[in-house]
């Protein structure tokens, strides 16, 4: 004899289902908020008022800022036509793109061509994100993507 399904028998499948629905949307959505790694900028009116300047006194440099690992050495380098630029870094992490809690503050020292330092490494997508003052005062920012292959 088959059982008949009521009315309670629904109303049980609707609420279990939707607060599965719910439970699992509340799990995403803490980890989402637990783990964003910040704001970039405090008040993005602000740095936009300033943007256009910076990136055309940025880009008057000349700069190409390189990045790449070798073992477990993170080389950081700046050329101008070619030549080797040695600026004062001012702040450098390096880490990855979505979580900060693999962020490490590379301590890098000049060696006349570049400047490297020791870093912990995984293979992936890093991000090293720089900002480097030249000699005239101009701050130069970027984000630099590095891949460590396995």
């Amino acid at each position: 004899m088959a059982r008949q399904i009521t009315g309670w028998h629904v109303l049980a499948i609707f609420v279990v289902g939707f607060g599965i629905i719910i439970a699992v949307n509340l799990t995403l959505a803490f980890q989402a908020v637990r783990t964003f790694p910040g704001l970039e900028v405090k008040n993005s009116y602000v740095a936009s008022q300033s943007f256009d300047a910076d990136r055309a006194a940025q880009l008057a440099l000349g700069w190409d800022a390189a990045a790449r690992v070798e073992g477990e050495t993170l080389t950081l380098s700046f050329l101008r036509d070619g030549v080797p630029v040695q600026p004062v870094i001012e702040k450098a992490v390096f880490g990855r793109a979505t979580t900060v809690a693999q962020d490490q503050e590379p301590a890098f020292a000049w060696d006349g061509a570049a400047f490297a330092a020791p870093v912990e490494i995984a293979p992936g997508n890093w991000n090293l994100r720089v900002e480097a003052r030249a000699a005239d005062g101009t701050l130069f920012k970027q984000r630099i993507i590095v891949e460590v292959a396995k």
